[in-house]
This record gives C-alpha cells, sequence and structure tokens, in this order.
C-alpha cells in the first residue's frame, strides 16, 4: 500500500493527464458514473474515484474522513475488489472538500459505509468491465470471456494476459457501462472486503508519520491561541495587551468578531494572541488582561439545572409516541414501577484538541485541518471572510480523535479570519482546557420512566419522558426541549412488545453550545431504557436476561410509522433497513451465551446486560464487575455482540466495539461538565477523566453477526448499552441500583 496522498482534484487530474491515466468520474450525489475522463483533456468537475495509469498503479479517491476508523482502508477496498485490483498496487488519495463533486463528505452520524459501500463497489465493477471490453478488443475475444484478477485481465481459454497499465490507452474509448450492466461479485468471493486485513494507514499512525491538523505546516506561518468569552454569548467588555505584546515571539494581538446567539459554527470571538511559536502565544495569552461581559448565560449552574431538568421530565410533554392508553394501563397494572435517571454533559475530549491552519491571499483561502465535514468548513469559512466558497479550498488531514466535535469548524474559521487579518499563514491551537471549556457540549438529560405489569410479569404499559437541550438552539431559536429526531436516537423507536407506549419530550432550555457528540441522545437514552427495563425485569421476578426476551417479543418488523412516529430510522428507506427483533434478539442470545449467562462467578462479581439498536445496528454488550472489600469497583471483563450487517472491514468494526467499550465504562464512571456562573468548571484531564488502564476490562470480548444484509454503521453504536449493562451488573452484586451518572469508582 503506498503512502496516504492528499491533493486537490484538479492537480490530481492534470497529473493523471500528464502520466496518460484512464479515470472514472462518478457522481455520489446520483449514486452513479456520469463521465469518462480523456487523457490530455482539460480539468472538469467530475468525481474522480478510480484512476489507473500506465505503470499499472490504480488511484482511488476516498471522500470520507480518516479518525482511526479505517473508512479510507474500507471504502478503497470495496472499490479495488470490485476492479480485480492487487491491494499491494493501490493508492489512496484523500479528496479535498468538494460538495459539486462528492455530494455530502460528512463524515458522521456511523452512515459512510451504509451509504458508500455500494456505489463503490459499482465504480470499481465498471472499470473492470471497461477493462475487460479493451483487452477482449484487443484480442478478438468475447469480453464475457475474460475477466480481471489480480490486476490483470485474463483471458482463460487462450491462456492470454494483459497488465492494467497496458489496457489503459484502450479503456480510454470504452464506452461507460450503464449501470444496469452492472453485476457485482458475490460478497465471499472478495479477497478483502469482510476479512480480517492490516489497517492501510495503521503504520502511519502508529510510527508518527502521519500529518494530523496539529502537524500541518508552511513556510512563514504565524502560531495563534484565543482568549474565548468563558460563558456562552458572552463578550468582551476591556482588554490591557500591552503585557502580552511584550512577549518575545509575540507579533500582534487581534480581537476576534463576536456573533450573536447562536453562532452555530462560527467562532466564539474573544482575543487572539499571533507570535512565531506555540509558547510565545500562550505567554501571551497568559499575560492578556480581560474583563469579560458574561451575557445570557451568566447564571448557567449545573445543579439547579438538572434540579429544573427532573422536574420538567416528571411533567406531561410533548408526545412523540403514542400507542394504545399508557396512561389507563399503567392505572389498572397489577405492579408499576417508576425511576428517574440523569446523565450530564460531556465533552469530546479529543486526543488531537481542534487545530487548523489557513492561509489568506488574493481573495482565496487554503486550509489545512482535521475536518469532519470539509464541506461545512468551507462555506462557515467563505461567509466569515466574505468570499465565495469556490475560493476556498479545505484539505482533509488525519483527525486525532472526531467523536462529531471535528465537524464543527468554528477553529477552522478563528483561523482564516486570523490568516487574513496577519496577511500570512496562522495556525490555530486549541489547549486541552480550551477543549473542555469552549466545546461543543454533549446534551444533559433527566428522564422519567413509567412501567405496568400484570399478575405474570408482562410488561403493560410503558411511559418514557425525557428532558434535554435540543441541537437545534445552535442555529436558530432555541426550540425549548428534544425534537422528534433527537427523541428517536433511542427513546421513541423502542422495539418492545408492549401495546401501550408513550413517549414524551419536555421543556428544557439550552445554555451552552450543545453539540453533537458518539451516539447522541441515544447514551442518555439507552442508559435510561435499558436500566429500566432491568429495573422491571427484578420489579416481576424474572431472569434480566429472559425478561428482555420477552421485552423484544417474536420476531417481527416493528413499523414505528404506522403508529404515528414520524421521524424514526436514522432516514434510511424501511424496507430496506426495518427494525428487526430477530436480530436485536438474536445479538442478545449469542453475547449472553458466549458470557456464560446464569453461569456461577466468584464472591464480589456479577453480570449486566443490556441490548439496544442505534444507526440501523444491533449490538448487545454484558460487562461484569467486580466489587472489592473496599467497595472499588473494577470490570474484568466485557462481552459484546453486533450485527451491522455485512461487515465490510470486521477488523475495524471489532476495533470500535473495543472503543466503544472502553468509553463507555468511562463516561459511566467518570464523565461530566458542571458549570457555575456560566463557566464550566472541569479544565483538563486531571478533572474531566477519561478510562486509566487500571480500570479497563482486561478482556474484551466482540462477536460480529455473519451476514450478508445490508451494511449499517458501527462507529456510534457500540456505546449506548456500556453504562447501563454496567449498572445493571452494580446493582446484582450490590443490591444498589444506580440511576445519575457518573457513577465514580466506589460503590
Amino acid at each position: 500500500m503506498s503512502p496516504r496522498v492528499s491533493v486537490s482534484r484538479r492537480a490530481f487530474l492534470e497529473t493523471m493527464a500528464a502520466t496518460g491515466a484512464f479515470g472514472l468520474a462518478a457522481s455520489l450525489t446520483d449514486g452513479w458514473i456520469v463521465h469518462a475522463q480523456t487523457a490530455g483533456s482539460a480539468p472538469f468537475v467530475p468525481n474522480v474515484f478510480c484512476a489507473i495509469d500506465t505503470s499499472g498503479l490504480v488511484s482511488i479517491t476516498v471522500h470520507r474522513s480518516e479518525m482511526g476508523q479505517g473508512i479510507r482502508s474500507t471504502l478503497a477496498m470495496a472499490l479495488a475488489d470490485e476492479l480485480g485490483a492487487d491491494w499491494a498496487r493501490v493508492r489512496i488519495v484523500q479528496a479535498d472538500g468538494d460538495e459539486p463533486a462528492y455530494g455530502s463528505q460528512n463524515t458522521d452520524g456511523s452512515h459512510s459505509v451504509t451509504d458508500f459501500l455500494t456505489p463503490l463497489r459499482e465504480m470499481g465493477a465498471a472499470a473492470r468491465l471497461m477493462l475487460e471490453a479493451a483487452a477482449a478488443t484487443k484480442w478478438g475475444a468475447a469480453a464475457r470471456d475474460v475477466r480481471t484478477e489480480k490486476h490483470e485481465v485474463i483471458h482463460p481459454a487462450s491462456g492470454r494476459r494483459l497488465g492494467f497499465g497496458a489496457l489503459v490507452e484502450a479503456a480510454r474509448t470504452v464506452p461507460v457501462p450503464a449501470k444496469e450492466r452492472l453485476t457485482l461479485k458475490p460478497l465471499s468471493s472478495l479477497p478483502h472486503l469482510g476479512k480480517a486485513i492490516p489497517f492501510a494507514d495503521g503504520v502511519a499512525m502508529t510510527t508518527g508519520t502521519a500529518i494530523y491538523g496539529t502537524d500541518a505546516s508552511l513556510p512563514g506561518m504565524r502560531i495563534a491561541v484565543v482568549a474565548r468569552p468563558p460563558v456562552y454569548g458572552g463578550k468582551v467588555a476591556t482588554v490591557q495587551s500591552a503585557d502580552a505584546e511584550k512577549v518575545p515571539g509575540v507579533e500582534r494581538v487581534i480581537r476576534l468578531p463576536e456573533p450573536p446567539l447562536p453562532t452555530g459554527f462560527r467562532q466564539l470571538g474573544g482575543v487572539a494572541v499571533v507570535a512565531r511559536n506555540t509558547h510565545a502565544a500562550l505567554l501571551g495569552r497568559s499575560a492578556l488582561k480581560i474583563t469579560w461581559e458574561d451575557g445570557v448565560n451568566a447564571t448557567y449552574d449545573s445543579t439547579a439545572y438538572r434540579a429544573a431538568l427532573e422536574t420538567s421530565s416528571k411533567a406531561k410533554g410533548t408526545a412523540i409516541r403514542s400507542q394504545g392508553d399508557a396512561a389507563a394501563a399503567l392505572g389498572s397494572a397489577a405492579t408499576r414501577v417508576s425511576a428517574d435517571y440523569y446523565v450530564p454533559h460531556l465533552a469530546h475530549a479529543t486526543m488531537e484538541p481542534p487545530a487548523a491552519l489557513a492561509s489568506v491571499s488574493d481573495g482565496a483561502c487554503e486550509v489545512w485541518a482535521p475536518s469532519q465535514d470539509p464541506q461545512t468548513a468551507r462555506k462557515e469559512v467563505a461567509g466569515a471572510l466574505g468570499i465565495d466558497v469556490s475560493k476556498v479550498t479545505l484539505h482533509v488531514t488525519f483527525i486525532g480523535g472526531g467523536f462529531g466535535r471535528k465537524s464543527k469548524p468554528d477553529f477552522i474559521v478563528e483561523a482564516a479570519l486570523l490568516s487574513k487579518e496577519v496577511g500570512a499563514p496562522v495556525k490555530v491551537i486549541w489547549t486541552r482546557d480550551d477543549e473542555i471549556h469552549h466545546g461543543y457540549y454533549h446534551t444533559v438529560t433527566a428522564q422519567h420512566l413509567e412501567g405496568g405489569l400484570d399478575a405474570k410479569g408482562k410488561v403493560t404499559a410503558w411511559l418514557h419522558r425525557s428532558a434535554f437541550p435540543s441541537i437545534m438552539a445552535l442555529f436558530g431559536p432555541d426550540p425549548g426541549g428534544g425534537t422528534g429526531f433527537e427523541m428517536q436516537l433511542g427513546a421513541s423507536d423502542v422495539a418492545w412488545d408492549v401495546p401501550n407506549v408513550q413517549v414524551e419530550a419536555t421543556p428544557a432550555a439550552a445554555h451552552v453550545r450543545v453539540g453533537w457528540y458518539r451516539s447522541v441522545s441515544n447514551i442518555p437514552h439507552a442508559f435510561a431504557v435499558c436500566s429500566f427495563a432491568d429495573e422491571l425485569a427484578r420489579a416481576a421476578k424474572k431472569d434480566p436476561k429472559v425478561f428482555l426476551e420477552e421485552l423484544i417479543g417474536p420476531s417481527r418488523h416493528v413499523d414505528l410509522t404506522a403508529l404515528g412516529v414520524k421521524d424514526w430510522n436514522y432516514g434510511k428507506d424501511k424496507a430496506l433497513y426495518p427494525l428487526d427483533t430477530a436480530r436485536m434478539r438474536h445479538v442478545l442470545d449469542l453475547v449472553t451465551a458466549r458470557a456464560g449467562w446464569g453461569s456461577a462467578l466468584p464472591k464480589g462479581h456479577a453480570l449486566g446486560v443490556a441490548v439496544h439498536r442505534s444507526f440501523l445496528t444491533y449490538v448487545a454488550a454484558v460487562v461484569e464487575v467486580a466489587i472489592g472489600a473496599d467497595r472499588r469497583l473494577s470490570v474484568p471483563r466485557v462481552w459484546m455482540a453486533v450485527d451491522c450487517g455485512f461487515a465490510a472491514n470486521p477488523d475495524r468494526v471489532r476495533a470500535q466495539m473495543e472503543g466503544s467499550a472502553i468509553m463507555g465504562i468511562g463516561n459511566a464512571i467518570y464523565g461530566q461538565v458542571t458549570f457555575k456562573n456560566g463557566r464550566a468548571e472541569q479544565s483538563n484531564f486531571s478533572d474531566y477523566r477519561i478510562l486509566p488502564i487500571g480500570l479497563a476490562p482486561r478482556e474484551i470480548d466482540v462477536q460480529i453477526v455473519a451476514t450478508e444484509a445490508l451494511s449499517t454503521g458501527v462507529g456510534e453504536p457500540g456505546v449506548p448499552p456500556i453504562a447501563p449493562a454496567l449498572c445493571n451488573a452494580i446493582f446484582t452484586a450490590t443490591g444498589k441500583r444506580l440511576r445519575v451518572l457518573p457513577i465514580g469508582e466506589t460503590v
């Protein structure tokens, strides 16, 4: 595998033309190939995904962002396998941000493989047919009698073969085949997809040669850090910069524009210190004397806000799902159970804090940044600079952890504004403290659940009320609580076999920048739903695993649209991606069998189980806890079973599940950002803790369901069931029910 390459489409096409390459252009917006690139022609606006030069090198452009999830490997393999390429002779080219060419490049929401695996396979298949047609013409053979295999087209009957490079010139003249002519290879026959293969970018990432946003560099660039308002919506009242300007290496102190609320993805404002190096910039920022006008969120206090949310969650809200008559069924239930749950704000806490390098000159801007959403970044930069989006070029670097944070380009906008002001390239650096104090936070949530059981312990009624500030408050008038699409993330889309279900969103105003975070509202909703299922099992005096099987009910496809739920299924076709209870039950059965559910355990050890569907994927988890004599918690083992349809890259699927287990446990034990006087109280890993190695599970067992169903997301679905499985295990071990996160190290 050749090293990572990042080039613009224009430079790429010009290089291909100069070297006599054969290129395919494809439109992912309409899902099909629209044009073939002819060598020597002027550049046009295609979506170039495949190019072959006369040496036989296959260059595959990937339009999604790489942050360790392996998307560059997976999508490139999809095309290469259908093409019949030798993986060792494939070069991956990272696409720049370009919406007309690529459609959405937003690497968020666990939909890259779901949306693009088949289109990339189709592009490989089209290129294969064109190479085969070119070879068949040379040999006077029928195209149906030749095939590609390991970078060659072969004619089995005669033993003749030609390498891809030798067919470039002839292939240019072959018409692009109609989509209807394509036949994709059987999945089982593909040499790489679905198999355990090395991660294409693994060596670069583990040897320090990978270029992340923080590593980007240009001659003559300056480094900037920003003192931002400590309260969302605040402004600079006064600033004295004389001491900062005396720091050796500091060149400029610049006021950044402070946009009105809501800020969306724009910069927060404040005062930037521009210097020749990072150390000088940080010293200069420390020397600034700033007084702040804190604005409308100055009184935000997370303790008081929690109390308000909990009150809100107990009152009637906006119905998102009304099925049967939950109130009447609760009133007539043989046993009625209620519980309240709370999940605090979380910070993304990516290993690489935000960083971006921008160079503005001659009315244009060029950016190097770890962007999950380069198109939105280009639009925001263009708007901030007052230029057309076509004048903004964004080169996507490797991303040192994203979790949704780096789909928000405020840090990129800062770099662009400062470069314009300074007249030189500027790299903006965020520190860890900056990231936690001024980030986009996962929403805080309070939930009230009630359930009714009949005399046999079957659930007859389910009431779920959820109070949380909405992501939508970032972009316009605050809706004052969760919206329909946010409620479908683990609340209104429950698949339980319950005749009477009522799900409501209750009021909650936003006081910080709420931004999507890995698994979004599935985290608090799965915590409440899966914990409450365990509570109902205990009330019914049934084994939690058996109870979950009964709660899931018979194998069926649940049509929530017929039940009046407007926003669900992640925007995907319900017929192609049904809510399938058989798949949910299967991962539950698989993981509990693997964990030895029901077997005897050492004293102080216990198991907890949870199952959840998110991003079209089904994940069940069993967590083993051990409670020591000092009441300290440890987590020896975690078992996970995942049904994500066809696992295109099982090694990366397994890695995502393992990472989800670590993140889910860390969030449950430690994760929280609290606010006082509008200010985040945590600042770094000393007080915003992530899971230390001593508390990490010694073993994480991941079972991937073998299926050729349509591929679905894996980046996010592993996180939601972990916290409830952990807390359910703690209840089994101690009899103590934990409904508030974080739980801490001691129970």
